[in-house]
């Protein structure tokens, strides 16, 4: 079968191709004429197109004359094109388009290459669209001019084939991946996060991101992480370049009156008594960076009034001013409180919640998140580490021992996350040698129930960990008779005879004492805690 012949597709180069005056234009790189001088790749047609005024049309005349001088074999078609605007995106994009439609591709007979070098940015960048769209069933080839060693040298350059076939580009797609992957466990600080309601709001925090600039809004308990979450989106977008401002936090909790005002917006000399110096406020201070509103729920209604302004104008009055500042800044807000409610009863204005409500985020709190509690007591130990330089770790049995506490339902953890770094710093200063030992973590334990209000193990009686509260109803009323049996019993392995003796005849080798150790360590509770109580 005959090898199929080569076309070309291309611009006239308005300004490369017209180098040179006379017998001189020879010794110019030219890419439209070297575009056919390429060893080993003959252009057996070449369709240029140009322009409609006189000196398009006299620059692309002489071109293919050129052409027909140093590659004979090579037929050069001129085509016309009606460009008012070559850098108008719509305008390039809609001519090639048609011109493509129009074309008589024949790929059976013919391979066909599009030159990018010559022509507009816009030009290039609509060659490679309709390329890779498939609307040109074509390669890219690029020229360029090569180093001559002397006059007598020809001018023809070098071409490189650009090829948009992107599933042999695997690796670029994995690197892409990569990168998205990465932006993910910045934002979750390298935690293994197991939650996947979690996972998945972490996800579209990163796509949100990096792709809007709208206000985000995180609801979430005290202590949930909303703070810790808003300066990692900060900094993710500050490293990907789309934020070169500060960083702003503030706890609109601690605001009050003039006070309130001041703090967000600023104040002119003698705005209110005390006030001796002008102040700029929190909000010019993130011009080009980012606030966080921490707790929002609790500005008072002037303050909404004016921070809505600000949010969508970009501009507001500094207290006792009548002159308008201005500050562009990308707002994230955060609350404990229903947000809703708060609108219903009059508390918070209407239209300030819609403008921060386009993305809202809900951050459970650490009982709602107990698989990841194993991950982050790692996270605490590293961060511990990195800030004393000393790593310190559990044994086995005191880790053991811990984390059946701490992922059990007696384990209120009203300050969420922040109480879990407090409790593992405490017995990461507090170990011997480096080692966290089960002595270390039963002190532990009893100074997080002492915290959280329950009853001391001593006074346990048939009381459930916590009253119960976080309990299902089949849970409370199983482990209370379980602790029943417990304190009736004479040993650990005897509450185990009486509680599995059914179960147990199965077994060719019964553990019952083991198998009720696990049990109460699903609640956090211990045989001698529980015996205790007699």
């Amino acid at each position: 079968m005959p090898s199929k012949h080569t076309v070309a597709i291309g611009f006239i180069g308005a300004t490369l191709d017209r180098v040179g005056k006379g017998a001189s234009r020879w010794n110019y790189w030219r890419p439209s004429v070297g575009l056919c001088q390429q060893t080993g790749l003959p252009i057996h047609r070449l369709e240029l197109i140009h322009g409609l005024d006189a000196r398009d049309v006299s620059l692309a005349e002489r071109v293919r004359a050129d052409i027909q001088q140093i590659s004979p074999s090579t037929v050069v078609r001129l085509h016309p094109m009606s460009l008012r605007n070559p850098w108008d995106f719509e305008e390039v994009y809609g001519a090639l388009h048609d011109f493509t439609t129009a074309y008589n591709f024949d790929t059976e007979h013919e391979d066909y290459l599009v030159h990018i070098t010559t022509g507009t940015h816009v030009a290039q960048i609509c060659w490679f669209l309709l390329t890779e769209a498939r609307y040109l069933p074509a390669r890219l080839i690029q020229t360029s001019p090569a180093k001559r060693k002397n006059e007598n040298d020809p001018a023809c350059g070098t071409h490189a084939l650009i090829d948009l076939d992107l599933s042999r580009y695997d690796r670029i797609a994995s690197r892409f991946a990569s990168k998205r992957l990465e932006g993910l466990e910045f934002l979750k600080s390298g935690i293994a996060t197991r939650n996947l309601a979690f996972n998945r709001s972490i996800e579209q925090i990163e796509r949100v991101a990096l792709r809007s600039k709208a206000p985000m809004l995180l609801i979430g308990p005290t202590g949930a992480g909303k703070s810790f979450l808003a300066r990692r989106i900060y900094e993710l977008k500050r490293n990907r370049h789309q934020m070169q401002g500060r960083f702003v936090e503030v706890n609109c909790a601690t605001l009050r009156g003039d006070g309130a005002m001041s703090a967000l917006f600023g104040h002119v000399k003698g705005a209110f008594t005390g006030a001796q110096n002008s102040r700029d406020g929190l909000l010019r201070a993130a011009d080009g960076g980012m606030l966080f509103l921490d707790e929002i729920g609790e500005l008072g209604a002037d303050e909404q009034a004016m921070l809505l302004k600000a949010i969508e104008e970009k501009r507001f009055f500094p207290l006792g001013s009548d002159k308008e500042v201005e500050s562009d800044f990308l707002i994230i807000a955060g609350t404990h409180r229903d947000l809703r409610s708060r609108v219903a009863e009059g508390a918070f204005r209407e239209d300030l919640y819609a403008r921060i409500n386009l993305w809202t985020f809900d951050l459970p709190g650490l009982a709602g998140r107990r698989e990841d509690i194993e991950p982050n007591i790692d996270f605490e130990l590293e961060r511990h580490a990195r800030e004393q330089g000393e790593r310190v770790r559990f044994n086995l049995e005191a880790r053991r021992r811990y984390l059946a506490f701490a992922s059990s339902p007696a384990a209120a953890w009203l300050g969420n996350f922040r109480e879990l770094s407090a409790s593992i710093t405490r017995m990461a200063t507090l170990a011997d040698s480096g080692r966290i030992d089960e002595a270390q973590v039963d002190d532990e334990i009893e100074r997080l129930r002492y915290a959280w209000g329950l009853a001391h193990p001593s006074a346990l009686s048939t009381e459930l960990p916590g009253d119960g509260e976080s309990m299902d109803l089949f849970d409370r009323l199983q482990l209370k008779a379980v602790i029943e049996v417990c304190q009736q019993a004479d040993s650990l392995s005897d509450a185990g005879r009486q509680l599995f003796g059914v179960s147990r005849q199965a077994k060719a080798q019964p553990n019952d004492a083991d198998r009720l150790r696990k049990y109460l360590g699903r609640f956090g509770l211990e045989w001698g805690e529980v015996v205790g109580a007699k």
